[in-house]
């Protein structure tokens, strides 16, 4: 689950010991998402952006010249 906070394989890598990324890498595809549930924003300005940003929130896609955000719960 580590992986899908922080998005650093070599993070991640180095977490578990690993010395060949391929093992960190079959590690990260055995993780089941299905399951998973976000909490989603939306920005309209550059301020609302980097405020989600900064409280760790992941840019997803522009709709209708909004920013959609999402963080895992």
């Amino acid at each position: 689950m580590e992986y899908h906070t922080t998005k650093d394989i070599l993070y991640v890598m180095h977490l578990l010991g690993h010395r060949n990324i391929n093992n960190t890498l079959l590690y990260t595809q055995v993780i089941d998402l299905s399951d998973d549930e976000f909490v989603s924003k939306v920005a309209k300005t550059v301020d609302e952006a980097c405020e989600l940003e900064e409280a760790g929130f992941d840019y997803v896609t522009d709709v209708d010249d909004v920013k959609i955000f999402r963080k895992r719960k």
